[in-house]
């Protein structure tokens, strides 16, 4: 019964696990159907049945016509091979649909070339760019949509749990932003790998929170489906002791299962076995004949899986013993030949495991040894993109340092290349951890590796300027702010500046340390430690009276840069002036175009409104030119923003919008949710508040920094006032909190925050804390640039306090509140017209806060917001104009057209509470909101809430303050009947309390005679 399982050890019946099936094959039903993509965990321990389960779903999907891409990832290297498996998806891919495949990365090859190097030559690169990873992210998203409209797709990657941080980045990127497209992308994990610390395991959290992600966890056989399996495996019904004693043994795992039942083909029996489970992974393995046993060895030390020219040039057997040993291998079901590659891999992971511990420490060394001199031999044994990290990897494993430290520092290059910036930085890590081990002579042979970064900053030749330990924690300090691991930069940095602040003169580089300083200030930036001016400042003093060099422009440019996010001024504008001079002075373009944007948005901050914004569309044409796509990305974002500042709305949303294109054709994604925020910006004041809510619902979809999204939840804010949501704006309002953080205040992130808090109290009738609030942005001050969130927040005060006039509890402070508002806006800038026409604006709420009622100050207003595109700022205003028209009598033709508008314009946008208030002051006033002709005629003399005179007297009292007793004894009557008057008030006006309703009255002039 038991002969032919030593080559038959495998189940041919597929054995329990028909949810999990069906929940996979829904998922390809889903999107196939609908054209939504579809995401699954599978996670499980070692030898559970993921692989097998994921066969018979790959059958199933091909079955339907799905085209399957599968890919491993690869246990090989300082942190596995970069993008592994998505390499070998896309591979599979391109064969599959290779016209489609070139088709999708028409355009885009050399950036899609760093996961698919067929595609050609990596190309467009900007060296430690912060935005290469997510613009690789994001084409990686955009290509496989593209395939996905035309084909259903089944995207398999295994072994998570090997997965190099790039590859889990790039999967948690896809798992967020897949919108569209008939695809199904399934990975899978070992759960019991998974120890505390394990890198993937904040993955599958973040995944966990995702509700278009379904993780399923796949529990062990229970007994009857291990008596089910044993079937399978025996093809007859197995004796019941037989499965009692293996799923004792087992406990249910599937493949040891299978281990214990081959073990009976090697003569041994369940009950002599050993306890220890790599005994039993080699059983097998020791019953190979010895060439056999010895190329199990080899294959286990050469990777996941290893080629087959480059396994014979290793193992060293004439090529028919080194068939047969392979065939004897295979036919023991414990290697397996690669479906779609000339090479081989263990059928399980466990027994290579368990094969390679079992190796002698001499003999691991020897076959690296021997895998890297093969591979120096011939380099073409080896996939291109695989060669540098393989050969690093086994020169390091060979314990030879001075082979292992240039091996490791090539291979560092190439991930730099692919952006794979993790990786980067656990290799260069290995290269500081063998720097001490390298004999000098061959540390002084090292030159620096294409365009190393702190080379060219600090003015050195590449050409004949040997590699030092600093040159490496630099690149390793870039590497790790790049991959966001920025307490491991700041931890470097650190220890780059303790070495240059030491004894040896030969460590002394003040260029070197400037460096050092201002890139410990980004990190600072970016951890929330600081605002990073403490660092920029020591950098300045570092380089002052040296000549000039790039490491000056960088500096120069970096603190201006600082100056106009947190102190615009005239000492900001030096900097980037001097920035701009340096970086032509040591010709040095790149740095140069970064300056001059900069000292654009300056100049129109500064004034020099014209020559900033045609300095800003130069720059942004120039990068582009160049290549410099995260420049001109950049170039998007400030000229859209200095755009706004000048009132040209329009203007900004069409930049904004063209930079949105570009940012999302290069996979700018970190750009591209700075440019949707300025667009959302720029689109409030236009009236286009449904599209300003996508973009901002997008930022919080598949925003990758924390500003923008804060950008997105104060505009989002703003609208829910607008809209008289006044819990949604709260509770937004938290949510930037949040995203800014209190680390590092910026005026432009400050003061938009003050004005949603302001407004929300306003809105809610606490005329104190908008006081509190006005005071604090007042001590802070409007910085230049500011005035475009300035002059709505003074507006908003403004029309808070002509709202409380005459409410009692508005009385106290309020003519240091209308003094505080009246010096704030004479210091406030009006660098356009449509700023001007807000300053009119406040100019006439104040005149209202203080009793003055104007209806030549509020027309003046109108026409000013007449000649601009603010629909909703022109509504208020005709809709006050319309007050004014209706208390200084006689003009009721005018008011009521003036209240139509103004209510179209409220009803368009869904501004609720300009809406009520216009049709409040309409109904007082008798005005029809309808066509004149439609309209009943105007009764005079009747209050349109139908409050009788007596209830008139006691809305005056209770506008006055009055309490029921005090309005009892004033008026001579009963405590009592002025209770009910109060409650009948209350609800003939459909408000909630006493203060609405005196706040009500006296907005609405209910209190005075009805023209």
């Amino acid at each position: 019964m038991l002969g032919a399982v030593e080559t038959s050890s495998v189940s041919p019946v597929f054995v329990g696990r028909a949810g999990e099936l069906t929940a996979l094959t829904d998922a390809l039903a889903r999107a196939h159907a609908d054209g939504e993509p579809q995401a699954l965990l599978i996670g499980g321990e070692a030898g559970v049945g993921k692989t097998r389960l994921i066969e018979e779903f790959v059958d199933a999907a091909r079955g339907r016509g799905a085209i399957v891409a599968l890919g491993g990832c690869v246990e090989v290297g300082a942190d596995g091979l970069p993008f592994a498996p998505f390499s070998t998806a896309l591979r599979s891919l391109s064969r599959r649909l290779p016209e489609e495949l070139a088709a999708a990365a028409a355009g885009q090859e050399g950036e899609l070339a760093r996961l698919l190097p067929e595609l050609g030559d990596v190309g467009g690169h900007e060296p430690s760019n912060e935005d290469a990873t997510a613009r690789l992210f994001e084409l990686t998203a955009r290509l496989l949509e593209r395939l996905a409209a035309d084909h259903t797709i089944v995207l398999v990657l295994e072994d998570l749990h090997w997965a190099d941080a790039s590859t889990r980045h790039l999967l948690a990127y896809l798992f967020r932003t897949l919108l569209r497209g008939r695809i199904v992308v399934v990975a899978s994990y070992r759960a019991d790998d998974l120890h505390r610390r394990h890198p993937l395991r904040p993955l599958l959290a973040e995944l966990d929170r995702l509700r278009t992600v379904r993780r399923i966890e796949l529990p062990r056989f229970t007994r009857a489906e291990v008596r089910r399996q044993l079937t399978g495996i025996l093809a007859a019904e197995p004796a019941p002791a037989l499965v009692d004693e293996i799923f004792e043994r087992s406990d249910g795992n599937a493949f040891f299962v299978e281990e214990l039942v081959a073990s009976h083909g090697c003569g041994r029996t369940p009950g002599s076995l050993t306890d220890s489970l790599r005994d039993l992974l080699l059983v097998r393995v020791e019953a190979l004949p010895e060439d056999a046993q010895r190329v199990a060895r080899t294959v286990a030390e050469g990777g996941s899986t290893v080629e087959y020219a480059l396994l014979a040039a290793v193992a060293r057997l004439p090529e028919d013993d080194l068939i047969e040993a392979l065939r004897a291998a295979v036919g023991a079901n414990i290697l397996l030949a690669v479906p779609d590659g000339d090479g081989y891999r263990f059928r399980h992971s466990l027994v290579r495991e368990a094969v390679s511990d079992d190796l002698l420490p001499g003999e691991r060394s020897r076959l690296n040894r021997r895998y890297a001199e093969a591979l120096e031999a011939d380099p073409s044994l080896v996939r291109a993109d695989e060669r540098a990290t393989r050969l690093a990897t086994y020169w390091y494993h060979a314990h030879d340092p001075a082979k292992a430290l240039p091996a490791v520092l090539r291979a560092s290059v190439e991930t730099r290349k692919r952006s794979a910036y993790a990786e980067q930085l656990r290799l260069l890590e290995r290269a500081m951890e063998l720097w001490d081990e390298v004999p000098a002579e061959v540390r002084g042979s090292l030159r620096p590796l294409d365009h190393a970064e702190a080379y060219p900053a600090c003015g050195c030749d590449p050409e004949t300027t040997p590699l030092r330990y600093l040159d490496l924690l630099a690149e390793a300090a870039v590497a790790a702010r790049v991959c966001g691991e920025r307490e491991r930069a700041l931890k470097i940095g650190k220890m780059a500046l303790r070495l240059l602040e030491g004894d040896d003169g030969e460590e002394r580089d003040p260029l070197r340390a400037a460096w050092f300083w201002t890139e410990r200030s980004r990190v600072m930036s970016g951890l929330g430690r600081s605002d990073g001016w403490a660092e920029i400042a020591t950098a300045q003093e570092l380089v002052r009276g040296l000549p000039p060099s790039p490491v000056h422009a960088v500096v120069l440019a970096v603190a201006a840069g600082w100056g106009m996010l947190h102190k615009p001024g005239p000492e900001s504008l030096a900097d980037a002036e001097r920035a701009y001079e340096y970086a032509r002075l040591v010709r040095n373009e790149a740095i140069e175009l970064h300056a001059r944007l900069t000292l654009g948005t300056l100049q129109v901050s500064a004034g020099d409104r014209d020559a900033g914004i045609a300095a800003l569309y130069e720059v942004r044409d120039r990068t582009r030119a160049l290549g410099l796509y995260h420049e001109s990305a950049r170039a998007h974002i400030n000229l859209s923003h200095a755009l706004e500042n000048l009132g040209r709305s329009r203007e900004a949303v069409e930049v904004a919008g063209d930079g949105i294109r570009f940012a999302r054709e290069h996979g700018l994604l970190d750009s591209q949710g700075w440019i949707r925020a300025n667009q959302a910006e720029s689109q409030l004041p236009l009236g286009l508040w449904e599209e300003a809510q996508r973009n901002c619902e997008w930022l919080e979809r598949a925003g990758t920094s924390s500003k923008p999204r804060g950008s997105a939840a104060v505009r989002l804010a703003q609208l829910a006032v607008a809209r008289g949501e006044l819990d949604t704006a709260t509770t937004l309002l938290a949510a930037a909190r949040g995203h800014y953080g209190t680390a590092d205040p910026m005026p432009q992130y400050t003061v938009p925050v003050e004005l949603v808090e302001l407004s929300i109290a306003a809105a809610a009738g606490r005329i104190q804390d908008v006081r509190t609030v006005l005071a604090r942005a007042a001590e802070s001050g409007f910085p230049p640039g500011t005035h475009r969130d300035g002059w709505p927040l003074l507006l908003a005060a403004a029309t808070a306090e002509a709202d409380g006039l005459g409410l009692p509890a508005a009385a106290p402070g309020r003519d240091e509140a209308l003094a505080l508002i009246r010096r704030c806006a004479r210091r406030m800038t009006t660098p356009a017209p449509v700023w001007q026409a807000y300053s009119l604006h406040v100019s006439a709420e104040l005149d209202r806060a203080e009793g003055r009622t104007s209806v030549e100050r509020w027309a003046e207003c109108v026409a000013a917001y007449e000649r601009r595109e603010r629909p909703h700022q022109l509504a208020l205003a005709r809709h006050r104009l319309a007050d004014a028209l209706l208390v200084e009598g006689g003009r009721r033709e005018e008011a009521a057209a003036l209240l139509r508008e103004a209510h179209a314009t409220a009803v368009h946008l869904g501004a609720h509470p300009l809406r009520e208030d216009v049709e409040l002051l309409a109904a007082r006033a008798r005005l029809p909101l309808t066509a004149p002709e439609s309209a009943p005629p105007p009764r005079h003399g009747d209050d349109a809430f139908g409050l009788t005179p007596r209830e008139q007297d006691v809305l005056r009292l209770v506008a006055a303050g009055r309490t029921n007793r005090q309005i009892a004894e004033e008026l001579f009557i009963s405590p009592k009947t002025a209770s009910v008057h109060v409650s009948n008030i209350l609800a003939k006006l459909g408000v909630s309390g006493r203060g609405e309703a005196a706040a009500m009255a006296h907005r609405l002039h209910l209190l005075q005679e009805t023209v």
